[in-house]
C-alpha cells in the first residue's frame, strides 16, 4: 500500500474535501439576501394570509435565506389563553410547512425562543421617538377594539417589530400593503442607529407582491379578512372544511347590480373585485379571462365557483397540516433546528449593537 492510500490519508483528505464543501455551502448561503417575516399565532391563519403572504413564501427559498416565525411575543399585547397560544403556536408551525415551506430550506422558529428578540427591543425603544409610536395606524385600531387593556407594549411594539427584523439584517421583509407603515419606521430606527454609530444594520426594503396582496373580508370588502375575529362570517381560515367553506362563499356580499355582472371595479364593486382577486389567485387566471369565463352567467354560479376553487386549493394543506399536528416530536424538532440557526444569526447582530451601545461585554 503507497502512503499516499493508507487509510489515515485516504480519511484525511476526505475530511478536508468534506469541509471545503460546508466552507462553500455557507459562502452560498451567505451570498443569498435575507428575507424574513412573521405572523402572530393569535389565530387560525386564514386564506388571506395564505394568498396575501405564506403562498408567496414557499418559492422564495432557491435566491433568499429565509426566516419564518410565530410572532407570539407580539400576541400577548392583546390578552391571549395560554394553553390557547401554545397550540396555535404549533398548530401555525404545521401550517407553515404544509403550505410549503421545507424545514430544511426556510429557517422556520418561534419568536420567543430567541432571547435576542427582546434584548434588542428594548434598546430600539431607546432609538424610536414616542410621536412615531402616536402615529401608528395599528395602536390606533387594536386600542379601539381593546379599549380595557391599552398597555404598554401594544404601543411599544413597532420597536420589538423593528429588532424582529433587523437582528436578521435582511434585505426585503414581505409584507401587505397595511404592514408598509411598519417598514418605514424600522427604516427609519435603522438609518438613526446608524447615523449615531456607523454601519450597524442592513436598511431593508419592502418586498409586497401584486397579486393577492391584500384579501378583504368576504361580508365587509372594505375591511381585510382577519384571523383574530372571532366568529367573522367574513373569513376562510386554513383548516376549515370543505362545507363550511362554501357556505361562507355562497354568503359573500358582491353588490346591488340587478345584471349580477362579473366586472373587476374595485371602486364600485368591492365584493365582487375581492371575489375576483381570490379566484384569480387560487386559478392563476386574469381579471379579463375571468370576467370572460361568467360572461352572462351572474353570481349564482360565479360566487360558488369561486368556493370551490379555494376548497381544492386548501384540501391539500389542511389534509398535510392534520397529520403533522399527530406529529408533535417532528414539530418539535423543527423549531428547535430553527431556534438554534436564528439565535445564530441574531446573535452576531446583538453583539455588535451592544459594543456600539457602550454594554460592557460578559
Amino acid at each position: 500500500m503507497s502512503p499516499a492510500s493508507a487509510p489515515g490519508k485516504t480519511l484525511g483528505r476526505r475530511a478536508w474535501e468534506f469541509e471545503e464543501k460546508v466552507v462553500k455551502e455557507m459562502e452560498q448561503q451567505e451570498a443569498k439576501k435575507v428575507m424574513l417575516s412573521g405572523i402572530q399565532p393569535s389565530g387560525d391563519l386564514t386564506l388571506g394570509s395564505y394568498l396575501g403572504a405564506i403562498k408567496n413564501w414557499s418559492s422564495r427559498a432557491e435566491q433568499f435565506d429565509c426566516y419564518y416565525f410565530m410572532a407570539d411575543l407580539h400576541a400577548i399585547t392583546v390578552r391571549q389563553d395560554p394553553a390557547l397560544l401554545r397550540r396555535r403556536t404549533l398548530e401555525q408551525l404545521a401550517q407553515y410547512i404544509a403550505c410549503g415551506l421545507d424545514p430544511e430550506r426556510n429557517t422556520l422558529f418561534v419568536q420567543s425562543h430567541v432571547p435576542q428578540h427582546a434584548e434588542l427591543g428594548w434598546v430600539l425603544n431607546c432609538y424610536t421617538m414616542f410621536g412615531e409610536l402616536s402615529r401608528m395606524t395599528q395602536f390606533k385600531d387594536k386600542s379601539a377594539k381593546n379599549a380595557d387593556n391599552i398597555n404598554g407594549g401594544l404601543f411599544t411594539y413597532p420597536a420589538l417589530m423593528a429588532a424582529d427584523i433587523l437582528l436578521y439584517q435582511p434585505d426585503y421583509i414581505p409584507v401587505g400593503e397595511d404592514q408598509k407603515q411598519h417598514v418605514e419606521l424600522t427604516r427609519n430606527i435603522a438609518q438613526r442607529f446608524n447615523g449615531i454609530y456607523g454601519d450597524v444594520f442592513k436598511i431593508p426594503e419592502p418586498y409586497i407582491p401584486k397579486v393577492g396582496a391584500r384579501i378583504m373580508s368576504l361580508t365587509n370588502p372594505t375591511s381585510k379578512m382577519s384571523k383574530s375575529d372571532n366568529g367573522d362570517t367574513g373569513r376562510v381560515t386554513l383548516m376549515d372544511d370543505p362545507a363550511h367553506i362554501m357556505k361562507q362563499f355562497k354568503r359573500a356580499v358582491t353588490d346591488s347590480d340587478t345584471q349580477n355582472c362579473v366586472r373587476y371595479d374595485p371602486e364600485n364593486k368591492p365584493g365582487v373585485a375581492n371575489l375576483m382577486t381570490i379566484y384569480s389567485a387560487v386559478t392563476g387566471k386574469s381579471m379579463a379571462e375571468i370576467e370572460a369565463e361568467f360572461d352572462g352567467l351572474g353570481y349564482g354560479a360565479f360566487k360558488p365557483a369561486v368556493g370551490e376553487a379555494v376548497v381544492e386549493t386548501l384540501r391539500p394543506i389542511r389534509e398535510k397540516a392534520q397529520r403533522l399536528i399527530a406529529d408533535k416530536a417532528y414539530l418539535e424538532g423543527v423549531y428547535r433546528a430553527g431556534r438554534e440557526k436564528a439565535s445564530y444569526a441574531a446573535q452576531k447582530t446583538l453583539r455588535k449593537v451592544y459594543k456600539k451601545v457602550g454594554f460592557l461585554a460578559p
